[in-house]
């Protein structure tokens, strides 16, 4: 029996993450439509959520979270605290806040809501088709069972691993959150060099795709390490190795390793402002 048997999921923001969520839980009969609320403001998106899942859909945050025994943050972190007033009064001991929220620390969501039960995650993109990878920490008041909850819904997003330090899940945002968007950028620049050296482009694009996702489930598969698998493919004096030392003259790893650490010095500057913004004692 799934540990959400029995178990209300409330979606709060209910785009386009939350709805990779609901459509794996259902795809993976996790749950049942009716044990899913989710909220939206806008009247044409809670139609569609109800048409496409069976789903109910509701207008309100408190409604969604007064409900439900799982709750899913899928808003944007600046809306926290726009938020919160709506959802600390009605929730209690016993419920899980679970946020996908980029940047949000623990300590944030728990201060803006008032709630400790709290698992703050990290998907991406490819959740959307049931492939994301998600790193998540769950707070100390979180009970086994509520972890095994998130676990849950986490999977059914694609892979997920669970972290007992929440500053990885602050690194996973800059390597694992945000990788996609370097890989599409090198997708992109490749294709256009495939269209610069004669190709049409939509030949272009299927050589490049299906090149990557042929390398990447070769490496999978394999277990070898990338720099093995790269050597198997590099003949001395070949054409992978003049196009290497172009690669390597360029910086690539540089500035592939300064544009995680950026984005990580950013994930961890929207978490502080986050903190910093939590309302103090008496003042509401």
């Amino acid at each position: 029996m799934s540990v959400l048997a029995q178990r209300t999921i409330a979606t709060i923001g209910s785009g386009v993450m939350a709805e990779a969520m609901i459509a794996g839980l259902l795809r993976g009969r996790l749950v049942e439509p009716t044990q899913v609320i989710a909220s939206h403001p806008r009247p044409e998106r809670r139609a569609a959520l109800a048409r496409e899942y069976g789903i109910r859909v509701v207008g309100g945050n408190a409604e969604a979270a007064e409900a439900a025994d799982v709750i899913v943050l899928a808003i944007k972190p600046q809306m926290l605290a726009r938020i919160a007033p709506e959802l600390r009064p009605c929730l209690r001991e016993g419920q899980l806040v679970l946020s996908i929220m980029a940047g949000a620390t623990t300590a944030a969501v728990s201060g803006f809501l008032g709630h400790g039960q709290v698992v703050r995650s990290m998907p991406n993109t490819p959740a959307r088709l049931g492939h994301g990878m998600t790193v998540w920490y769950a707070t100390p008041e979180t009970t086994v069972e509520q972890r095994d909850q998130a676990r849950a819904l986490l999977a059914a997003l694609g892979h997920e691993i669970e972290v007992d330090d929440e500053k990885l899940v602050a690194m996973a945002t800059a390597v694992s959150g945000s990788g996609p968007t370097y890989v599409f950028l090198v997708m992109e620049a490749l294709i256009d060099a495939a269209v610069h050296l004669g190709f049409p482009r939509h030949i272009a694009h299927d050589l490049v795709i299906e090149t990557l996702e042929g390398s990447t489930l070769f490496a999978k598969s394999s277990g070898m390490h990338p720099a093995e698998l790269r050597n198997m493919v590099t003949s001395p004096g070949g054409t992978s190795a003049a196009a290497l030392h172009e690669l390597e003259s360029g910086r690539l790893r540089t500035v592939l390793s300064e544009a995680v650490w950026a984005a990580y010095r950013r994930t961890v500057e929207l978490g502080e402002q986050l903190e910093s913004s939590v309302p103090r004692a008496g003042e509401g």
